[in-house]
């Protein structure tokens, strides 16, 4: 029997990485629950904890097949029966250092918290069912296949197929998978289910911000298994890749709050929590390719570039809830493409940008994989968002709105603050009769 090449270490960081992605989900559910306003808490938080349960599910059918099975040559998918179920993976491979099912098991991850980023765009307004439909065919028509183009071995932006002319993009924990895709998604859905009722002149402020403030701690020490343990080994790349996502964070944190100072007059918590998960978004693509000081550059360029994205749906009117699209697109976009200012052959990537003497081919191969992903997703995120509107009918009815989804959708309510567990004006009545009297109000 073959003396086993399995290293111990490395598989312990990679299943340590996973449980860090793991309670990403529920840093993010808190993150965005806390932005929300208090009648859509918990249809918030559900929505992400959904998107857990449903891409779980497939990704262990066919999802990781279709993301890293062998790919027939196209560049576009794998092929989706070759790990069917899983069961194929269970037994061990006495050359490989770590078992299978680890790396099944933190890619997993990765595909669940992206579905649920797109979710933050929609707050207040979507029908539940109607989104897990939408999250579960999304991740099996969008985000497999892009995970496959840019991690698997076959896949064209892996590889540096056809527009990229021999010179793979580095993407190295999930810039154009993750963020970039889900970013694109979310605006596409913004488009669709349009602006909630009496946005943007009724403020819509976030109702608790110390629990925005302990989903961006959570979402921050979570990051460092999404972007070290995408190393794959407890080892040098490991190492350098955790401390540019520490770099990183910290100056985009510091970016953001610059831009408030400058635009606001003061600081905020809710600016340092969101320049902490634009840092972090940033750097996600760059980690293996750039200096701390480079890390640090992007950092802040991010910081303040998402600060001001923000802004950017008043003066185009869509109706982004919270931020999605100025954060994690306009955040992946940003380290993704400095990658090809910034890179040096000194990172563990081994490659240099403009600014290193290596040329605009890298930064190329960089816009060629965002844009892309972005249009990619975009597109049929509109188009599916699209159908099931006008199948299912995507948007809550005016009257649940105004009543608030938690009650609606769940029949909850994330406070009950009265001794009988049903307080305020609205006790003893249904969600539609507390719609009634408040309707004129909300409009107004």
């Amino acid at each position: 029997m073959p003396e086993s090449a399995l290293n111990t270490g490395d598989t312990a960081w990679i299943l340590t990485s996973a449980a860090l992605v793991l309670l990403m989900i529920p840093g993010l559910a808190l993150f965005y629950g806390g932005m929300t306003r208090a009648k859509s808490t918990l249809n918030m938080m559900m929505m992400v904890m959904g998107s857990l349960a449903i891409v779980g599910v497939l990704w262990i059918i066919f999802g990781y097949s279709l993301t890293f099975g062998t790919d027939g040559g196209n560049g576009l998918w794998g092929n989706p029966t070759e790990y069917l179920g899983l069961e194929s993976l269970m037994t061990d491979d006495p050359e490989a250092t770590y078992p299978a099912m680890a790396f099944v098991a933190f890619q997993a991850m990765f595909a669940c918290i992206t579905v649920g980023l797109i979710a933050g765009a929609i707050a207040d307004r979507a029908k539940y069912g109607v989104w897990l439909v939408f999250a579960g065919v999304w991740a099996v028509i969008v985000y497999f296949p892009v995970a496959h183009w840019v991690w698997s071995a076959g896949g064209w932006i892996f590889e540096g197929m056809g527009p990229l002319n021999g010179t793979p993009a580095i993407d190295f924990a999930g810039g154009t998978a993750v963020h970039i895709n889900a970013g694109a998604a979310a605006l596409a859905l913004a488009i669709v289910l349009g602006r909630r009722l009496g946005w943007p002149k009724t403020p819509m402020k976030p109702h608790n911000l110390t629990l925005v403030m302990i989903g961006a701690g959570l979402l921050w020490f979570g990051w460092f298994g999404f972007n070290a343990g995408s190393a794959l080994s407890a080892g040098n790349t490991a190492a350098v890749v955790f401390l540019n996502t520490f770099a990183a964070t910290c100056a985009a944190a510091i970016g953001w709050l610059i831009v408030e100072r400058i635009r606001d007059g003061h600081a905020t918590s809710l600016g340092v929590a969101s320049g902490i998960v634009a840092g972090l978004v940033a750097i996600t693509p760059a980690c293996s390719a750039v200096s701390p000081i480079g890390a640090m550059v992007i950092g802040l360029i991010a910081g303040v570039a998402c600060a001001y994205a923000v802004s950017l749906k008043f003066l185009l009117k869509y109706d982004d809830s919270l931020d999605v699209v100025g954060i994690h697109l306009v955040g992946g976009l940003v380290g993704t493409l400095l990658i090809g200012f910034l890179a040096t052959e000194a990172a563990p990537a081994g490659v240099n940008g403009l600014f290193f003497g290596g040329g605009a081919t890298q930064l190329t191969s960089q816009a060629i994989a965002a844009f892309t992903v972005l249009v990619y997703s975009f597109v049929v995120a509109l188009v599916l968002a699209k159908i099931l509107d006008l199948v299912l009918g995507f948007r809550v009815s005016e009257d649940d709105e105004v009543a608030g989804v938690d009650r609606t959708e769940h029949a909850e309510s994330a406070y009950e603050l009265s001794d009988t567990g049903a307080g305020g004006k609205f006790a003893g009545i249904s969600a539609h009769q507390a719609a009634a009297m408040n309707k004129e109000e909300v409009k107004a």
